[in-house]
């Protein structure tokens, strides 16, 4: 599997904002994540696509999801973005992250991290 291919498959759909459907088809059913600006984990992908249902739920509005560059080497990517939305409760997030894959051989994510790249 071409762990290019699939990295910019994916960023391609968390940049239009659809995280939930990024989650379904690209992590392996026992990925977990870690984000270490915020100390949340999930340990299977059912998790994360609750957590991200939950997340993608709260937002009122898109103002701009912007990928500014990726990398890979081996099953290894890292990405960069930059999220600014407006959220159901009134509030506004926006904010710059670098999120670390790692990728088994069929193409799925089995880990994801995330760092605040400010």
């Amino acid at each position: 599997m071409n762990i290019k291919d699939q990295v910019t498959k994916m960023d391609a759909v968390v940049s239009t904002g659809a995280v939930v459907d990024a989650v379904k088809q690209f992590f392996a059913e026992s990925a977990s994540t870690s984000d270490h600006g915020q100390g949340g984990t999930t340990s299977d992908k059912a998790g994360m696509v609750a957590k991200m249902e939950g997340f993608a739920g709260a937002i009122a509005k898109v103002n701009g999801i912007t990928l500014h560059h990726s990398l890979v080497e081996g099953n290894v990517s890292a990405s960069e973005f930059t999220f600014d939305f407006d959220m159901q409760d009134g509030s506004k997030i926006y904010w710059h992250e670098i999120i670390r894959r790692i990728w088994n051989d069929e193409g799925k994510v089995i880990q994801e991290e995330y760092f605040n790249a400010e």
